[in-house]
């Protein structure tokens, strides 16, 4: 709104700088005095020789030219040595100009004296007008039947785009997908709306009132166009990312720090079901300028994981039985190979980092890592290959050797009641299939709810 009335305002400033307005006129304006001063035409010659028969001449002339309006009928002229000097009652400041006017095209004008007067009588007004309303109305009367021709030119174009627009059939063929094939539907309707539009005003011989209509709409739409700017912004990004097509429903993806399965795309926002099963919106927009990381784009995808390993170690044998435990892992690939390497050395390990390639499709990728971990950290145990614990200084008075004790026992007895809990549990632990449930989450929301998606399995993904 602040900018619409701001462009309004400079229009206004625009139109006063090409068109003066001086104290004097808005004064005359207000109190209706219409004594203005006498017109001059400094671009005539004043000859020598004047007759008075010129004076009679101009003045039979001029009220020749005054009876033959109605406006002006009330207009006397008298002329001494070139001088015009024009008296009697008006209507309106337009009437007195144009008197004027036609006094100084006379010939042997030297100078017009203007007298006139604008009558302020409401019985003359009143006539006045409801004489232009009658003049009006006989106007309307006798263009009725080209106006209802204009009418009838919009509607049957009105119709035709309505009826082109909806043969979604047609733009879908030559779409990529339903979004852009919609944009080409109203597209369409809004040419055959203009052309309509522009075929009526040029029957009704308007085509001026059409350039006016268009030069208000560009000065409103540049100011809805500031207002909306995110809504434009987001719009097109929707439109981008529906032809490009960066990812593919249920693909796991990052997008801007946020994680999770895509579920669809549609005009406005881009929707993400996260591993918690949470819903996450995010406008298409900050999707279309962010950083998108696609980890199901490929099948193969790496993880890693780090182990200590004490410094009195040998650091080669640690390595072999890394590598031969992922080997016999299944899950892990053999093509790319696993690797182990020594990252860096600590203050009281030696940190080793482990590599892993897991298929995807196959296997789940969280559940492949953690059963790397463990049968690492088992492999390392039982060749024993000592991972070195935290070092703390501890301060223990002999009081609480006791309640330490007890401590300890209950500490022992909980850990033996979860080992027998995790045996219970051994197939379920050593379970690598791949979790499905967030994607069959997507997919009875997407089937059940019928909702909007832009992502077309058909469209060649963004390379």
């Amino acid at each position: 709104m602040k900018i619409l009335l701001g462009t309004i305002c400079l229009l206004l400033c625009q139109l006063f700088a090409a068109n003066p307005v001086n104290a004097e006129q808005i004064t005359d304006l207000l109190t209706g005095n219409t004594a203005t001063e006498s017109t001059t035409t400094p671009d005539k010659i004043i000859t020598v020789n004047h007759s008075k028969q010129n004076d009679k001449m101009i003045e039979k002339r001029l009220q020749q030219i005054y009876s033959e309006l109605d406006e002006l009928k009330d207009v006397r002229a008298s002329v001494s040595n070139g001088v015009v000097t024009l008296q009697g009652e008006i209507s309106s400041k337009e009437q007195e100009a144009k008197a004027v006017q036609f006094a100084n095209q006379m010939e042997n004008v030297i100078e017009v004296e203007n007298k006139l007067v604008v009558s302020r009588a409401l019985n003359k007004r009143l006539n006045k007008t409801l004489n232009k309303i009658k003049v009006l109305g006989e106007q309307a009367l006798a263009g009725l039947p080209l106006i209802l021709l204009a009418f009838l030119v919009l509607w049957l174009f009105w119709f035709m785009g309505r009826w082109i627009s909806n043969r979604q059939g047609f733009y879908r063929r030559i779409s990529v997908n339903y979004f852009i094939a919609d944009l080409f539907s109203k597209i369409t309707f809004l040419i055959f709306i203009v052309i309509g539009i522009i075929l009526a005003l040029s029957l009704l011989d308007a085509t001026a009132l059409l350039g006016t209509i268009l030069g208000a709409a560009g000065i409103f739409g540049l100011a809805i166009g500031f207002a909306v700017r995110d809504t434009v912004e987001n719009f097109i990004a929707s439109l981008l990312l529906s032809i490009r097509n960066p990812f593919e429903v249920n693909d796991f993806v990052d997008i801007n720090g946020h994680l999770g399965n895509v579920a669809r795309l549609t005009s406005r926002a881009t929707i993400l079901i996260s591993p918690e099963g949470n819903h996450i919106r995010i406008p298409n927009s900050m999707v279309f300028k962010s950083v998108i990381t696609n980890f199901t784009s490929k099948p193969e995808r790496r993880f890693q994981f780090d182990l200590g390993i004490g410094t009195g170690q040998n650091l080669s044998q640690a390595q072999g039985l890394a590598l031969d435990t992922l080997k016999a892992l299944p899950g892990i690939m053999t093509e790319p190979k696993p690797q182990a390497i020594i990252q860096e050395l600590g203050d009281s390990s030696v940190v080793m980092r482990i590599f892993g390639w897991v298929n995807q499709q196959q296997c789940d990728f969280l559940k492949v890592r953690s059963e790397a971990i463990k049968s690492v950290k088992s492999a390392l145990d039982e060749a024993n290959i000592v991972l070195p614990y935290p070092v703390y200084n501890l301060k223990i008075s002999h009081d609480k050797d006791q309640s330490i004790e007890k401590t300890q026992e209950k500490v022992d007895s909980t850990k033996k009641v979860n080992i027998q809990k995790v045996e219970l549990h051994t197939d379920e632990i050593k379970d690598i299939t791949v979790d499905r449930t967030v994607e069959k989450q997507i997919e009875k929301e997407n089937v059940q709810q019928n909702n909007e998606n832009l992502l077309d399995p058909n469209i060649p993904d963004e390379i």
